[in-house]
């Protein structure tokens, strides 16, 4: 469905035009650019580095299988990844864990998932929009966008090796990843207030593995600063890091290296495991402001998908599904609204009232992880009413469509509210009678003083 004008402004210095520019190279903006080809459209995509290139978020749910299978690239994700049955989670058990296994999982996600090397993934899945017909280009980026009608934008674009040009579009796809582009430009993006926090993180050679059939599990383990991760990725390498509340990363002096290690000898349990590991290159990352979102997913002839509209805390591996699920969905929206403007701002919002309801699911759990009632709910869970199994489910990314599910969910919440209420009636009568008997020791009881 090739689109342009009849005349072009010769100080427009355009080079190209498409019907749709996406920004970003990432999951987001590969499976946009895939399934936008397949309808048809032109569409060049934009990804300011060259693959391979490093990011974190190597662990992977069962409900990202269904969309590999529409894009075509289940083998390719079975060839290089690793086999992930379920999450483990500390527990005081013989074990020392409890894992929670996706083949019970509730609703219709698949039994299993993958761990990957984030740079292999995205390439796969780049190098697969481009066999797919995306115009796809690396070491380009995107300077500015300029709206100069309706669904006419020109994009100025950056590159490693040549000049600078431009772009025309009718529609441009923000998944221009944690560097939001768009939505910094609008000054659509917001911290998080409730959940700010930092990561630092290196992959270790030697690690110990879960054993027999649970050795592909992503581990779980807190800390008083936040949680730490265990994920096996192929050829014998961990990735091992804490995702730590800001405060905590101030503390850093000296080599980063060393607090990392500092770090994760503050769980005994996960520092067994790697107390003999290697880590690799001595390389080790620090990223932070991981919790955000935008005041908006959308407006006329533009969409935000994936971390370019919001990023949420990654304790439950929820981030590349998020995104490839809002690029899918985003997809149809693209393709209606340019069939059908009329069409646009009614399907935008229906598109943003979903993908927040989705994250809204995960945060409830995100927000409430290191609190004693959530630690307890995962360290000995209980099936009363399949509630375990709803959890299992929105652990495998079930968090959209599913009534079984969120029915289960809600009990879940239900539970929650009656025990905090419970447990903050306790801590007000014990904190009432703490402060009876400090007012007594000097009021009418024996005090220091009087002993004297």
């Amino acid at each position: 469905m090739a689109w342009g004008w009849d005349v072009i402004e010769a100080t427009s210095e355009v080079h190209d035009q498409c019907d749709v520019v996406v920004i970003g190279g990432g999951p987001a903006g590969s499976t946009a650019a895939t399934l936008l080809v397949r309808r048809g459209y032109r569409v060049i995509a934009l990804e300011k580095d060259r693959h391979p290139r490093f990011h974190i978020g190597e662990s992977l749910l069962p409900m990202n299988l269904p969309i590999f299978e529409r894009l075509g690239v289940m083998d390719k994700v079975r060839a290089l990844g690793v086999f992930k049955p379920g999450a483990d989670f500390e527990a005081d058990n013989e074990e020392g864990y409890i894992t929670f296994e996706f083949a019970r999982a509730l609703g219709r996600s698949p039994p299993h998932a993958y761990q990957v090397r984030r740079q292999d993934f995205d390439e796969m899945l780049f190098r697969h929009a481009a066999q797919n017909g995306a115009d796809a280009r690396e070491g380009h980026e995107v300077r500015s966008v300029e709206e100069l009608g309706t669904r006419d934008w020109r994009v100025q674009v950056s590159r490693d090796q040549g000049e600078p040009y431009s772009i025309r579009a009718r529609y441009v796809v923000d998944a221009s990843g944690r560097d939001a582009f768009l939505s910094s430009k609008k000054k659509l993006k917001r911290k998080n207030a409730e959940h700010q926090s930092a990561a630092i993180f290196g992959h270790f050679r030697g690690a110990e593995a879960r054993p027999g059939e649970h050795a592909g599990n992503i581990s779980i383990y807190r800390f008083d600063y936040g949680w730490m991760w265990m994920i096996p990725l192929p050829d014998g390498v961990m990735s091992v890091g804490a995702v730590c509340w800001p405060g905590y990363l101030k503390q850093r002096r000296g080599r980063t290296t060393d607090f990392l290690l500092e770090t994760l000898r503050q769980n005994p349990a996960l520092w067994k495991r790697i107390e003999r590991a290697e880590l690799i290159d001595n390389e080790v990352r620090v990223t932070g402001n991981y919790s955000y979102d935008s005041t908006r997913m959308a407006g006329p002839g533009w969409v935000l998908i994936g971390d370019a509209f919001a990023f949420l805390d990654p304790v439950f591996s929820s981030g590349v599904y998020l995104a490839m699920s809002g690029a899918e969905q985003a997809v149809e929206v693209v393709d209606a609204a340019l069939r059908d403007p009329s069409r646009e701002v009614a399907l935008q919002r229906r598109l943003e009232r979903r993908q927040r309801r989705g994250m809204k699911r995960f945060a409830f759990f995100i927000y409430r992880f290191n609190g004693p009632i959530m630690r307890q709910a995962f360290s000995s869970p209980r099936n009363t009413f399949q509630i375990e199994q709803g959890v299992i489910s929105m652990l495998a990314g079930d968090v959209f469509d599913s009534f079984k599910v969120w029915s289960r969910i809600l009990a879940f919440k239900g539970v929650y509210r009656i025990l905090s209420l419970r447990n903050w009636s306790r801590w007000r009568a014990d904190r009432h009678e703490r402060l009876a008997q400090a007012r007594s020791q000097f009021t009418g009881g024996t005090t220091p003083l009087d002993s004297e």
